[in-house]
């Protein structure tokens, strides 16, 4: 494996800092921390960035709440100034990381995302529309990794020692005790995805799978052989138990004939069209009502309001929704199941 160095001079740079800090501003201008940081941004910057230097920089406790949907939750959110330096981290590594993952790799990555994962098990759909698919997740992905494996895949991948040092403060600012990071922090997207790098090239480069691909802990393969499937998952469920510490969610383990509709990232997939799951259709109502009650009352401007109605919107025209779109906006009877 290449290792890479040369790079926390990049992450500890002013303007890399500052472009961090821009980006960490982000749908939180109006938090007190941020106006704080932004009103003395110059002197902040330097004064983070002297304390990055001279290896006395230490990230401040997560500020711990829990969300209730699509399921219970704990998020772990750190402050703005962590935020900046998670986003400077992460503008420098990104592209680091990228050199060594598998094109259907969907999670944390520019030119991908959700909707684009959709897509591409769709694709796979047709191809193995009289075959199968088995669909796995990881249990409590989040809070199983494991610090140890962590940090010495990282210390693999890159040289800088200052920059090690920096990733493990991180990663040990965690409330878990040797394992798990939080769901809430850039950083952690990233490095949860980059740990599951290594399965990604057993599944493809080692079991030869034509076709798997993975968003963050959801990952599917298709075949056209299902007994060939049950045996690929058994290896699959022992790699990450022996070799990343991880467990398969039994209960969400799905192995099913194409036809029947693939379930995957609050959609289910078929071969010809994409239905949103129903839970998923009420849950996006509600927040819809939310939106526009903030609107009404002054909460978010109308630039905030068109914006989050946009992106709200492009999410669900993944799938067959017209009549569902027609029946909330122009207040048109909804029938059928798009």
């Amino acid at each position: 494996m290449k290792r890479y160095g040369c790079l926390f001079e990049k992450i500890v740079s002013f303007d890399n800092l500052l472009l961090a800090a821009k980006k960490s501003l982000r749908g939180k201008k109006h938090t007190s921390q941020a106006a704080f940081f932004y009103f003395n941004l110059e002197n902040e910057i330097i004064a983070l960035q002297e304390k990055l230097q001279s290896k006395r920089y230490t990230p401040l406790p997560l500020r711990i709440f829990f969300i209730k949907e699509p399921k219970v939750r704990k998020i772990g959110a750190a402050h703005f100034r962590d935020r900046v330096v998670h986003h400077a981290i992460c503008n420098i590594l990104e592209p680091v990381f990228e050199k060594s993952y598998i094109h259907h790799s969907y999670a944390c990555r520019p030119g991908k995302g959700t909707h684009r994962a959709i897509k591409q098990a769709q694709n796979f759909c047709r191809k193995y529309r009289d075959g199968y698919f088995l669909k796995c997740d990881i249990k409590k992905y989040f809070e199983s990794i494991d610090h140890r494996l962590l940090k010495d895949m990282l210390n693999n991948k890159f040289k800088d020692q200052e920059l090690v040092w920096l990733l493990d403060i991180i990663i040990d600012s965690s409330d878990g005790v040797g394992k798990g990071i939080p769901i809430g922090n850039l950083t952690s997207q990233h490095f949860a995805n980059f740990y599951l790098d290594k399965l990604d090239h057993v599944v493809k480069d080692v079991l030869r799978v034509k076709a798997y691909l993975r968003y963050m802990d959801d990952f599917i393969l298709f075949g056209n052989d299902k007994k060939e499937l049950q045996q690929l998952k058994s290896t699959i469920s022992d790699y990450l138990c022996q070799r990343l510490h991880l467990q398969l969610k039994e209960k969400s383990i799905l192995l099913a004939p194409c036809s029947t509709g693939v379930p995957f990232l609050g959609f289910r997939i078929f071969p010809g069209l994409i239905r949103i799951k129903h839970e998923n259709k009420k849950r996006w109502v509600k927040k819809l009502k939310q939106r526009m009650k903030e609107y009404e009352t002054g909460k978010i401007d109308e630039q905030t309001y068109a914006r989050c109605l946009h992106s709200m919107t492009e999410h669900v025209k993944t799938a067959n929704t017209l009549h569902f779109r027609r029946s909330l906006f122009y207040g048109k009877k909804y029938k059928g199941k798009g």
